[in-house]
């Protein structure tokens, strides 16, 4: 017998009772779905190098301005990815430190359908709003 948890879709892990919140499956499930998420990103970010140093140079102004713009929007693409990275780790170390699922701001359950739709959340929806309305105001 293993003590590897058995794997859940999304309607098992919805259907279970809230006493249930984060229990091994669940943190499977999630660590899971962001170490499938984290190859993707690392792969996106090999393929982006390789890509940009096979171009050719271009005689053509035109051609060449096309080719800069595709680089710059490929870059700033991959930049997004890199950052996401970043959240993607961070959301696995809270895996580890048995951390995920509840926010940072309050302790409290962030929610298996807020997971679900952003497996990298740190913070229930409404510490995000609370966060994004001090940026806003301290923006302007």
């Amino acid at each position: 017998m293993t003590n590897e948890p058995l794997a859940l879709d999304e309607a098992a892990l919805l259907a279970m009772p809230p006493q249930d919140y984060m229990n091994a499956q669940q943190l499977a499930f999630f660590r899971q779905r962001l170490e499938a998420q984290r190859n993707e990103l690392i792969k996106n970010l090999a393929s982006t190098g390789e890509h940009l140093r096979e171009s050719e140079e271009m005689a053509d102004p035109a051609d060449r301005a096309t080719q800069e713009e595709e680089h710059t929007i490929e870059l700033r693409t991959r930049d997004r990815e890199r950052k996401l990275l970043h959240k993607v780790e961070s959301a696995l170390n809270r895996i580890e430190r048995k951390e995920y699922g509840y926010c940072k701001e309050t302790g409290e359950p962030i929610g298996l359908r807020r997971l679900l739709a952003r497996p990298t959340a740190g913070l229930t929806i409404e510490a995000q709003e609370r966060h994004e309305l001090r940026e806003r105001q301290l923006g302007n």
